[in-house]
């Protein structure tokens, strides 16, 4: 009875140390930090602070975690950014009562420009559904918007 009374204390101190280290390594602070605002939608704040931590420690796979997948999302953004400066560019044109052949040939080269960009993207598990839910819907837009231009050549 004793000899379980001492191992459940010994595994419960083993608990509170590591449990402690976590928290007040300064690593792991960040690291605590940067997942917050990978959550919020914060990837730069996110990427910054995770890329510090793992410069702290890089054995800490925390901070490696997150800043793959800040950085997988800042170029989601980064896409979804683009693809909506370029399809305001786009209806600025399609606005015009004569659409020049300069014109469809500015409009082909952004798509294919966000449909190549697209295709370097890879989500992972965690990226946020959302964000990959709006690129897609970008890419098929370009994708339907090249198939028009194509079609009146």
């Amino acid at each position: 009875m004793n000899s379980k009374v001492a191992i459940s204390g010994l595994a419960l101190f083993l608990l509170l140390f590591m449990g402690g280290y976590f928290v007040v390594n300064p690593s792991y602070e960040k690291s605590i930090l940067a997942k917050y605002y990978y959550e919020t939608g914060d990837y730069k704040e996110a990427y910054s602070l995770s890329k510090e931590a793992f410069g702290m420690d890089t054995y800490n796979r925390m901070a490696s975690t997150i800043m793959v997948q800040s950085k997988t999302s800042l170029k989601y953004v980064s896409y979804v950014d683009d693809a909506r400066k370029y399809m305001k560019d786009i209806n600025g044109i399609a606005s015009k009562e004569i659409i020049s052949d300069a014109d469809k040939a500015k409009i082909r080269l952004i798509c294919k420009i966000m449909l190549s960009s697209y295709i370097k993207l890879a989500p992972s598990v965690i990226t946020d559904k959302e964000l990959v839910k709006e690129a897609a819907k970008y890419h098929n837009g370009f994708e339907k918007l090249l198939e028009k231009v194509n079609k009146k050549i």
